[in-house]
Parts: structure tokens; sequence; C-alpha cells
């Protein structure tokens, strides 16, 4: 198998700031991907690809074909099967010098030390705003390095968090950059994203992955890049490192990490998968979509955007039960509220979890 490893890794073996010594430092190593979606999916691909030794992937969606168009290592015979298991399986087959493990599951307060305790570095390619505070969180209070990366429609936002630096503190966090979760920012299933920015903010974190694993060039410390796909153009934002561990410590005995958006959602005008799935095809049911070119398991009967939504100019049926649905259960939560206000005693409900949550 020798051989082989030195054609796989031989053009990167070359280079003089890496070399055998830095290759044997990638192969020593252990990473942590959380998020195998489009930012996830290409980091762990290229890390495992660059010779990291060894790689866990955590995430608990399965693969639709909305996700294709950005997330690139998968295909439509992968659809409707779990991200990290078939992300595994097509690591494994290019990359037989890596190890990969995953976690089928979401990633919570209750066993973020467990996945995070025995790597060296985490990667967060998620697009939760409360998944990426709980992970800067415990990475401060375990004293792990975090590559950061984050995206909004045309924008991405690469960071390295949490490292040691020579007088023995640690550099900034993400909570110097944003000290509070926002509540109001939307996902890429809301605003849309353009697939060339997510191939590029992936290949920025793993970049940062390998300048800290063979200890070359400047990372992104106490720093925030920000990077406009369509001006070509990027700054970075200098960070303070203000929040230490005993105060992210304090917030974390605090913090649940659920989604506020889903934490105020009221459980009354909720409707779960399985009691759709048993309704679908009544004549007393009304489905509402509320974002365009949604990727729909059923048909519905009306498809309004929810920046167009207004409840005034819907005809209404009182004897029907209406439905709304968007991507992830946000969107449609808040035509579900519209329609309330406008008639407190019509049958509104909300598909929990969304399009994203239907089995």
């Amino acid at each position: 198998m020798k051989p082989i490893k030195n054609q796989l890794f031989k053009r990167q073996i070359t280079l003089q700031e890496i070399g055998k010594v830095g290759q044997k430092k990638l192969q020593n190593a252990s990473v942590l991907v959380v998020g195998c979606g489009g930012l996830g999916s290409a980091i762990a691909v290229y890390l495992a690809s660059s010779g990291i030794g060894k790689l866990h992937l955590v995430d608990f969606d399965t693969v639709a074909i909305s996700n294709l168009h950005r997330q690139v290592f998968y295909t439509l015979k992968d659809v409707g099967k779990p991200k990290a298991e078939v992300l595994k399986k097509f690591i494994q087959q290019r990359a037989p010098f890596t190890k990969v493990d995953f976690t089928n599951k979401p990633i919570t307060k209750e066993n973020v030390f467990e996945l995070i305790d025995n790597v060296d570095i985490i990667v967060d390619g998620t697009d939760s705003l409360p998944t990426k505070y709980l992970l800067n969180d415990a990475c401060v209070i375990k004293n792990k390095p975090l590559v950061y990366g984050s995206l909004y429609k045309f924008d991405g936002y690469v960071a390295t968090f949490n490292i040691l630096q020579k007088d023995g503190n640690y550099s900034a966090n993400l909570r110097d950059a944003f000290p509070e979760m926002a509540t109001d920012i939307p996902n890429c299933s809301t605003t849309g994203t353009l697939n060339s920015i997510v191939g590029l903010i992936a290949m920025q974190q793993a970049n940062e992955v390998l300048k800290l694993i063979t200890e070359i060039g400047k990372p992104l410390i106490n720093a925030l890049l920000i990077y406009n796909s369509l001006e070509n153009t990027q700054l970075k934002m200098q960070l303070k490192p203000t929040f230490l561990k005993e105060k992210i410590t304090k917030i974390f005995k605090l913090q649940t990490y659920f989604d506020v958006v889903c934490a105020r959602q009221n459980p009354d005008w909720q409707i779960s998968s399985k009691e759709l799935k048993n309704k679908l095809g009544s004549d007393n049911l009304e489905l509402i979509a509320v974002l365009p070119n949604l990727d729909l398991p059923f048909d519905v009967h009306q498809t309004i955007p929810i920046n167009e939504f207004d409840a005034e100019k819907i005809k209404i049926d009182c004897h029907k039960t209406y439905i709304m649905v968007c991507q992830k259960g946000f969107n449609s939560y808040k035509a579900t509220e519209k329609m309330k206000q406008k008639y407190p005693d019509l049958q509104v409900l909300n598909l929990t979890g969304g399009i994203s949550s239907y089995k």
C-alpha cells in the first residue's frame, strides 16, 4: 500500500512546505465535520483526499433533490438516504488511508462534548445558528479549535476560532464577532444560494484545517473573512477576544441551543408528517406552500411566497382545514400565524419541521 500512498499524495508531498513531515501530520490528525450539506460534504471529501487520518461526520438529514445543485458529491440515486452514510461510502472509495465514521443524529448539548473530545479540530458545516453557537461554546470550554463557515445569498464567512496563542491565551471565537444569536436571519431555503459560493467557502474552510495541521501559512485567527462572490471582494473584520471561557461556561449552562423559532411555535397549531399523510386526499384539506419551487412529495392547492402572503386575499372555506408548508417549518408557521390572526376560528396547521422532516 505504501507505493499507492506515495502516488496519491505525490503532488502534495512535493510542496516544500508540506513534504513527508507535513503529510505525516495530516495522516495522524483527526477532524470532526458537523453537517454534511453543501459546506460539510465538500470539506470532508477534500480533507480525506488530502490525507487526513480520521474523519467523523455528523448529520441527521437525508439527501433531497433540492440539495443536489450545491451538494455535488450526492446523486439522484442517493435521494432519501442518510447524508452521512452516503458521504462515508463516497470517501472510502477514493481515500483508502482515511478512517471514516459517522453519527446519523443531530449534535446537541447532551452529546456535543462526547463528539468533540477525541478529535483535533472541529469544522462547522451547518446551516443552523443554534448549532453554530453550540459548537463554538463547547469548543471554547474544551479548548478545541473550530473552523467556522457560513453563507448568506452571495456572501460567505470564514474564520478559525479558539486557537492557543503564544501567550497562553486563546484567540477570538464566534461570540467575539456576534455576541448574541440572531433570531431573524433566514436560511438558504428561504433566500436561496448560488452553488459556487458554497464551494468557495467550503474550500476556504478545508484550507484553514490543512494550515492548522501542517502548521504552515497564516490561518484566519482573530479575524472574520467576508467574501462577496458577485463583486469578487473580500474584507477581514478584526476580532478581539473578549468572550473568554469563564463567561461562555456560564452561557452554556443557561442556553438550550434549541432553535428559537421552533421554541416559540404554538404546539396546538402543528401537524406531524404522519398525521398529514393520513389526511392527504381528503376533500376537507387545503394545502398551501409558502416557498416557490419547493420539491414536494405531495400536491398542494396553492403556492404563495411568504413575502407575498396576505391572509385577506385568500378565499376561505370555513369547513376546510388549511395546512401551511415550507422547507423547514419556519415560514409556514409565519403564514399560520397570519391566518389565525385574521381567522381565529379557522382550522390552520403548520407542517412541523417542514418538508425536510417529512417521512
